[in-house]
């Protein structure tokens, strides 16, 4: 609706220019008036809307004013009359009439006859045009209007502006369909508005589908300029088979420049009353945002008595402090899988986080204060609090011969409600020197590390190591650490099928030691099953054979006496545009047992990744881990795209051996979870079956189980200005064990959007239907 009203009232812009033509400074010049106008349908940029460099910082008002007529006459205190495709021409403003008349001493100008006025903007048509140059009351009749540069078109009956002070329009309509479209169109009794004021006031108000009005408000208060009013916004109605039919109507409540909140009451047919509200707040210390989600009674899951949920996020700057709290809580574990559209999470969440950190940073020093919890989403999922925890870290660069230094300080208390784990403080202290060494093709550095831990473990009784060991209440380690690591750039130019290319071999090796020191003592993922405060085995590829500590924390640090070698190989096209790359990697072992049946490796699995990108259509990426030791493939995974103008289509599979998911996760007892690991296929595809008509679909499927993970199908129809969408989603409910029974959700979406009056096109219109998988780049960065 904003945008309706500024259409109408976009209108106005040229009365005051008319009024000014008359009375300013005015030339007559007889001639082809078309070398004045700017083409008719054009869009002028803002940046443009001037004709010189000189006019870009004058107020268009005060360019100077061209008339362009067949003839002119003028009367001296009577009359002035200009006839015949008579041009108004001020910047990059145009009106257009034949015949225009200034009679005095009332000082009246009117207009008649295809009255036309374009400004790149707004292009307006009108029957007849009335302005008094004394008070500057205007009045416009049977006009059309269409916006150049954004979808928008209408009629307004009349046209009345009350000096400089008020606006009203009559007979007003709207629709951002083209000419000869009468799909839909919002319409106005009345329209009025304050000058200065941001906002309008409708009377009459009603939507119209071909012509049939289909709702109807008597009184409806908009901004229809950059601004923020309480008022009703944009309704949505949807349709799904569980839920009924839906039907929200957003309530905006500007409760201060720097305060507001959307209140959104969603009616479902088939379960009752659902309410959200999305409050957001700015401040000195950041900007902070609200959801809050209540439902009373569900018909539809009546054992859920007033179900809700919450989140908050906060993050600011101000000064050297740095603010983020991230909270989120919901009144039972299963509110997700009932709630599928909700904005405190989603149903493939596992956790809830529920976080704050505080920041103080300076030139060589930074600090961070933070507090973690977690609310579980399933009966069996235990984690630890952090309450809390206090970083420091001191850095300093360029120290004696070009020596980094940096001191990590961390003091951590670990807290869980699982009575099989136990508490802890945790002290580490990490000093760190490194050496870089850096030239247009050599990147090298020398790093020596020393790790001090200090545990003090509580509710310890009755915890015991895979192998008997038994925790200590309290435990110190020192693990010093030392690394070597070069890598090289080479490259050379060629032709391969008559095309340019240029390639690199970037081979690199490290070399790395952490000393072997008993860490028994200490709840770990290594000794423990599912042990570990904050730490986790890392899932290894070709770049994870290069790091120091293959655990994402310090509850245990893998002893090292190893090297590393890798490769990896590139090639560009005459654009530098990578094309194809392929990098593989192993680890050679001087000194390291294996656990696997107590036996001795001399290396690890080969890492290997590529990428291929042909004719920027066609995409193929995978990664695969290779066991020798065990003639066994651990894990891969494997993606081929194809991507042009509307047409997508992605494949893809991923593979993890049984074995792998047991040495790295800790848990040897797997036969309730997997049979055999995991091994799924998915397929993503979309495609312009007309030019107005598409569809969408996804297949994911576990091949292990042979099961159905998640089915999705959707067809769209687009026009102009409305689209339509019907979708059926089939999706596999979230299950702990592979002998519970096979539980599916089914959801058909029907939805309805007008499009160009809102970016997130309004009338609850989406492709999807909250799935859970979907489309993912894999070929980017940011997933």
């Amino acid at each position: 609706m904003s945008l309706t009203a500024r259409s109408f009232l976009s209108t106005m812009i040229w009365l005051a220019l008319y009024g000014q033509a008359v009375a300013g400074e005015t030339s007559v010049t007889q001639g082809n008036p078309n070398a004045l106008e700017i083409p008719k349908g054009t869009c002028l940029a803002p940046e443009y809307r001037c004709l010189t460099k000189a006019e870009q910082s004058d107020d268009i008002n005060n360019q100077p004013i061209t008339i362009v007529a067949d003839s002119a006459e003028a009367k001296a205190n009577e009359k002035s009359i200009y006839r015949g495709d008579v041009v108004v021409k001020q910047g990059h403003r145009t009106v257009r009439a034949d015949e225009a008349i200034l009679r005095q001493p009332e000082n009246v100008v009117t207009a008649e006859g295809n009255v036309y006025y374009h400004d790149g903007d707004i292009a307006i048509r009108g029957k007849s045009l009335q302005t008094n140059l004394d008070n500057e009351d205007t009045t416009l009749t049977d006009i059309n209007y269409q916006m150049m540069c954004e979808p928008g078109r209408g009629e307004a009956k009349r046209v009345f502006k009350n000096g400089t002070t008020f606006y009203e329009l009559e007979d007003g309509t709207y629709t951002t369909c083209p000419e000869k479209d009468d799909s839909w169109r919002f319409v106005a009794g009345k329209i009025e508005k304050e000058d200065g004021d941001i906002f309008a006031d409708l009377y009459n108000a009603r939507f119209e589908v071909l012509d049939t009005p289909v709702f109807y408000m008597p009184y409806l208060r908009v901004p229809v300029e950059d601004g923020r009013l309480t008022g009703f916004l944009y309704p949505s109605i949807s349709w799904n088979d569980s839920d009924g039919i839906e039907f929200e109507t957003p309530f905006y409540w500007n409760i201060h420049p720097q305060a507001d909140m959307v209140i959104t009451p969603k009616y479902m047919s088939n379960r009752g009353l659902f309410m959200s509200f999305e409050p957001r707040y700015l401040t000195k210390a950041g900007i902070g945002t609200m959801v809050v989600e209540y439902m009373g009674e569900d018909r539809l899951y009546p054992e859920f008595d007033k179900s809700w949920g919450f989140n908050w996020r906060h993050n600011g700057i101000q000064d050297h402090w740095k603010y983020d709290i991230d909270y989120s809580k919901v009144s039972d574990i299963s509110y997700f899988s009932r709630h599928t559209d909700s904005r405190v999470g989603s149903r493939e969440d596992n956790t809830l986080l529920q976080t704050g950190d505080v920041s103080y940073r300076d030139l060589n020093w930074d600090s961070t204060l933070s507090v973690r919890n977690f609310q579980a989403l399933s009966e069996n999922t235990s984690v630890y609090r952090l309450l809390p925890q206090l970083s420091m870290n001191y850095y300093h660069t360029d120290l004696a011969y070009g020596v980094d230094f940096q001191m990590p300080f961390q003091v951590s208390k670990f807290a869980t409600d699982d009575n099989t784990k136990p508490d802890a403080v945790r002290v580490n202290l990490a000093p760190t020197f490194t050496l870089p060494y850096n030239l247009p093709w050599l990147s090298a550095s020398a790093e020596g590390k020393l790790y001090y831990t200090y545990y003090d473990q509580s509710n310890i009784e009755g915890v015991t190591g895979v192998n008997g060991e038994k925790l200590e209440e309290t435990v110190s380690r020192v693990v010093p650490m030392a690394r070597l690591h070069a890598a090289i750039t080479l490259e050379r130019s060629g032709t391969l099928l008559n095309e340019a290319y240029t390639q690199t071999l970037e081979p690199q090796i490290q070399y790395l030691y952490i000393h072997d020191v008993d860490q028994s003592g200490i709840y770990n993922p290594v000794n423990y099953a599912g042990g570990g405060y904050d730490t986790a085995r890392l899932q290894t590829d070709y770049y994870g054979l290069f790091r120091a500590n293959q655990f994402s924390s310090i509850d245990y640090i893998n002893p090292a006496n190893q090297f590393t070698v890798g490769a990896a190989t590139r090639f560009f096209d005459d654009g530098f545009k990578e094309r194809f790359n392929i990098a593989f990697g192993q680890i050679y072992y001087l000194d390291r047992p294996d656990s696997n049946n107590g036996t001795l490796v001399d290396y690890s699995a080969w890492a290997v990744e590529s990428e291929l990108n042909l004719f920027d259509n066609f995409f193929v990426r995978g990664s695969v881990e290779y066991d020798s030791n065990i003639s066994n493939m651990q894990f891969g995974n494997a993606t081929i795209e194809y991507r042009k103008d509307e047409t997508f289509v992605q494949t893809s599979y991923r593979y993890v051996s049984k074995n792998y998911i047991a040495s790295t996760t800790g848990n040897e007892d797997l036969d309730s979870i997997t049979e055999d690991g995991i091994s799924q296929l998915g397929l993503v595809a979309g495609f312009p079956l007309t030019k107005n008509l598409s569809v969408q679909g996804q297949y994911f499927h576990d091949l292990t189980q042979d099961l159905l993970l998640e089915n999705q199908f959707g067809i769209t129809y687009t026009s102009a200005c409305w689209a339509i969408g019907l979708s059926y989603n089939k999706y596999l409910l979230t299950r702990n064990n592979i002998n519970d029974p096979e539980l599916y959700d089914n959801n058909i979406t029907l939805s309805f959007s007008l499009l160009g009056i809102g970016a997130d096109a309004g009338f609850g219109y989406s492709t999807a239907s909250g799935n859970a998988l979907g489309y993912s780049n894999p070929f980017g960065l940011n997933n």
